[in-house]
């Protein structure tokens, strides 16, 4: 499975990152990744950036490119590209957004990640704004979709990251306004198909799954599952026994198996509908056409906004509080469930020979043991907690009292993306990307 995503997309294995959750990109021909770091020992290097983002980075060969965004309305977006090596900035990228709004942490700010391939990097901000560079910062093309199909609703902004293939960029918009589905050419940025879809609010991503050789654009969204034919956007199949799956994107296993994750919601309404809506799917082509089924479902785990993921076997959630889940990756049965000292997890996990790395939002790394026994094998610290100063200012402008206390929770450093290659892990926080080697 892996093979065929890389020749899909035109990824040099072991050498880049080159989409969200890595999006296809194989890090077992890496010699070696850290085990232990602190905030003295094991950072090769950390760059600050222009702005302030939510996304991750994404990496080709010896190069990182990250987005950003800047002003007191989020007039300015700003993409950046780094050397992997030694954090040297080789250039930057800036532009006006088409549609500024008030930056503040209760709103999405620069939250979908990049997609990179060989020929160029393609960023999506949550304006609708749209730009594609090549490797060197060149503009090829740009465009606007809130211009193009009407303005965005979602109160708290937008985060679904796009997906790609070797032809085509897909973005997901599930809105509170209009709300599509659109793929659009790498080459041109010309809109190739475009399915238009029932307005909602969600902040999931769409991902890339092989079913029967087929390649479907599948769409976890609140209170439903899509799988859309890659090639042509027709609809080939809908699941709607879920709910509360507004934040994780749909993970692929291989031979049309693909993980699924919700969570109760912020009141707790959909708490119900979301211990039927954790684990494995099923696409299988039939005689009578695309069936879709729960291969296996679990009421122990919930996520936080890390997407579930597997290693070796084994299927890992982690919880808003730092619990990690492990469960059997074919029959769904629980390994163990075991707290962590690290609190919420935003990025994704991910995995490297024996080990399974959960990166904490406030900067505590924990890696466990891979397999059904749960081993910690170190805890590491990003930054020294002590030298944060909370931002006493944080949130001032927040209309109620309830979105000024979020605001000083998040007032701080958060991760929230890693991406990995040549031996390196790279952390992006808000405004500052670090280096592990």
């Amino acid at each position: 499975m892996t093979i065929w995503l890389s020749m899909l997309i035109g990824l040099v294995i072991g050498d880049s990152w080159p989409g969200f959750l890595g999006a296809g990109a194989d890090i077992k021909t890496t010699n070696s990744l850290p085990l232990k770091w602190s905030p003295t020992e094991g950072v090769a290097w950390n760059v600050p950036l222009a702005g302030h983002g939510q996304s991750s980075p994404v990496i080709w060969n010896d190069r990182i490119f990250v987005s950003a965004v800047d002003g007191p309305k989020k007039e300015t977006y700003q993409v950046t590209a780094f050397g992997l090596s030694d954090g040297k900035e080789l250039w930057k990228v800036s532009l006006p957004s088409t549609d500024p709004v008030e930056n503040s942490v209760y709103v999405s700010r620069a939250a979908p990640t990049p997609v990179v391939d060989k020929d160029r990097v393609i960023v999506f901000f949550e304006s609708g704004d749209l730009i594609s560079l090549d490797h060197s910062g060149k503009e090829i093309w740009k465009r606007s979709l809130s211009q193009d199909y009407g303005k965005f609703k979602n109160k708290f902004g937008l985060s679904g990251s796009p997906v790609q293939t070797s032809d085509y960029v897909f973005i997901l918009i599930d809105d509170e306004g209009p709300s599509y589905l659109v793929a659009i050419d790498k080459g041109t940025g010309k809109t190739v198909w475009k399915q238009d879809r029932t307005a909602r609010a969600s902040w999931s991503s769409p991902a890339l799954v092989i079913a029967d050789g087929v390649p479907q654009i599948v769409v976890s969204s609140a209170g439903a599952i899509d799988g859309y034919e890659a090639s042509t956007g027709k609809l080939l199949w809908n699941f709607t026994d879920i709910g509360g799956n507004t934040g994780t994107t749909p993970i692929d296993q291989g031979n049309g198996r693909f993980f699924i994750a919700a969570s109760g919601g912020r009141g707790g309404e959909n708490t119900e509908m979301a211990k039927k809506s954790n684990g494995m799917m099923q696409i299988s082509k039939t005689e009578a056409g695309w069936e879709v089924k729960k291969a296996w479902i679990t009421d122990e785990a919930t996520p936080s906004w890390a997407s579930p993921m597997s290693h070796q076997g084994c299927a890992y959630w982690v919880n808003n509080v730092g619990v990690v889940f492990c469960f059997d990756l074919v029959t769904g049965k629980l390994h163990y469930k075991q707290r962590t000292k690290q609190q919420s997890c935003w990025a994704t996990p991910f995995a490297f020979r024996d080990r399974v790395y959960f990166f904490g939002k406030d900067g505590t790394t924990t890696v466990l043991a891979a397999g059904p026994e749960f081993k910690v094998l170190s805890e590491n610290q990003l930054w020294d907690p002590a030298s944060i100063k909370p931002d006493e200012k944080a949130g001032e402008k927040e209309p109620t009292e309830e979105r000024r206390r979020a605001a000083a929770m998040f007032s701080g450093p958060t991760v929230y993306g890693v991406a990995v290659a040549d031996g390196s892990i790279v952390v992006r926080i808000g405004e500052k990307l670090f280096c592990l080697r």
